[in-house]
């Protein structure tokens, strides 16, 4: 299927982009091949401050960028906004704190003087879904892009525009050619990148699926991969948390985006007595909601970002009440036209229900209710997910303990899980494995080249 851009608002094609020829991947990675014996040897203080006059850009542009990615996958505006600003801060961070980050690491060894130094490998190939046109693309990029590695990315099919739009705000930045190539590749063609022997490493954020192909794709050829995938994260609402506080970010945590957001609030589990009283308020939080134009300040809630991305989600809607679950709908009936969904509220979903270890990849929460806090966290660790999680309560200390028992990659205390440039991103389980951003991401691709000055040697003990 060619590249496409299609407004999943009014289903009216944008534009079509051809699918690249086997030639012009050759090309692109002998162009990418021959940047990075040049880029490596760029000063670093160079590198950085191309980032950063690229951070300038996103913000001056901030406007531009977020229409173009509302009209291609129907975010609504301010979503789109905050997704552009992000992506400028993570291009920032990069900018004024990979050569600290980068610093040699002195070790001590019975061995000698040892250091550790961190240098680039060569291309780096990311390959990037359709929820953060800039940002999933810029978070493994900026890190290896101040490292010294090029990147090659391959973006989701449905938002070539973006794709294009990044790539030539890197090059106005001062990006040389072949230092970050977008590259509308097909499955086939991935395959013939990730097996290429100039390429060292393969990232992706994707579904379970596609994961394991490209997995197994880079452990074929030997590459290093990072992994961010599915999740179903849960967000605990213990006994003593405060209640407005958890209705407010459960509303934001699962319908941002219309809950297309790797780590948003899947499974709310409220433990005891304030199961009741946080479902009447979560209720009436959502009952606000009001999907239309993207594009319209008054809109809250925008289309999926594809009619076959609506059309799956219903059909797990359908899937849950077959088999026994409560489906409740929220907020003002969404438009007919249009790729929406009527956001849901799942209730009396079953261990035995086939969507419980399901990820729902749109504007439907899961509630229920446990009878004690050991058993939110059983219900919790009850998924193949581990990606992220948050966790309410007055009481932070114990909020934070609670958080080391869920089996997951990242746990938030009384906010929604997020991401920002200094912290690590990423999961364990069936989410995947590896981090991007902060001191971890940089390092994912790095040569930990270990240099040794061996100890002199102790002379011979004088014969007696």
């Amino acid at each position: 299927m060619p590249y496409t851009s299609t407004n999943p608002y009014t289903n009216d094609v944008l534009a079509r982009f051809p699918d690249a020829t086997d030639s012009e991947v050759d090309q692109v990675l002998d162009v990418a091949h021959g940047a990075f014996l040049e880029w490596r040897e760029t000063p670093m203080a160079e590198r950085c401050a191309i980032l950063k006059r690229a951070s300038d850009l996103m913000t001056a542009r901030r406007r531009e960028l977020a229409e173009l990615s509302t009209l291609e996958i129907g975010r609504i505006l301010p979503e789109s906004l905050y997704e552009v600003d992000l992506t400028a801060s993570i291009l920032d961070y990069y900018a004024h704190d990979a050569e600290r980050i980068l610093q040699p690491e002195r070790v001590t060894s019975v061995a000698g003087d040892a250091i550790v130094v961190y240098q680039p490998t060569g291309i780096i190939y990311a390959i990037e879904p359709f929820n953060g046109p800039f940002y999933q693309a810029i978070r493994p990029a900026a890190p290896q892009l101040a490292l010294g590695n090029v990147v090659i990315v391959k973006q989701a099919s449905i938002l070539p525009q973006c794709a294009q739009a990044l790539e030539d705000l890197l090059h106005e930045a001062g990006v040389p050619e072949g230092v970050f190539t977008n590259v509308y590749a097909t499955h086939a063609q991935s395959e013939r990148i990730i097996a290429d022997e100039r390429v060292r490493g393969v990232t992706l954020t994707g579904s379970e699926a596609a994961g394991m192909i490209v997995a197994a794709q880079a452990g074929a050829a030997l590459k290093k991969s990072v992994l961010e995938l599915g999740g179903s994260d849960a967000m605990l609402v213990l006994e003593d948390a405060d209640l407005d506080l958890a209705v407010t970010c459960a509303v934001s945590a699962r319908m941002a985006q219309s809950g297309q957001i790797c780590v948003a609030s899947k499974r709310i589990i409220v433990v005891g007595s304030r199961y009741a009283e946080f479902l009447g308020a979560y209720q009436a939080a959502l009952a606000g909601l009001r999907g239309g134009d993207p594009l319209d300040e008054s809109t809250t809630l925008g289309p999926l970002s594809s009619q076959g991305a609506a059309d799956k989600v219903t059909s797990q809607i359908r899937l849950a009440v077959e088999h026994g679950a409560r489906a409740v709908e929220v907020g003002e009936k969404v438009p007919s036209r249009g790729a929406f969904v009527q956001p849901t509220i799942l209730l009396d979903v079953t261990a035995d229900n086939p969507v419980f270890r399901q990820e729902i990849f749109g504007p439907v929460p899961m509630v229920f209710r446990v009878e004690d806090e050991e058993a939110a966290v059983a219900l919790a660790n009850d998924t193949p997910f581990g990606l992220a999680g948050s966790v309410y309560s007055r009481d932070a200390a114990h909020a934070a303990d609670v958080a080391r028992r869920i089996d997951t990659g990242m746990v938030w205390i009384n906010s929604p899980a997020g991401t920002v440039a200094d912290l690590p991103f990423g999961g364990v389980k069936r989410s995947g494995y590896g981090y991007e951003l902060g001191e971890a991401g940089i390092k994912e691709f790095a040569n930990r080249k270990l240099i040794v000055t061996a100890a002199p040697a102790s002379p011979p003990t004088p014969a007696e």
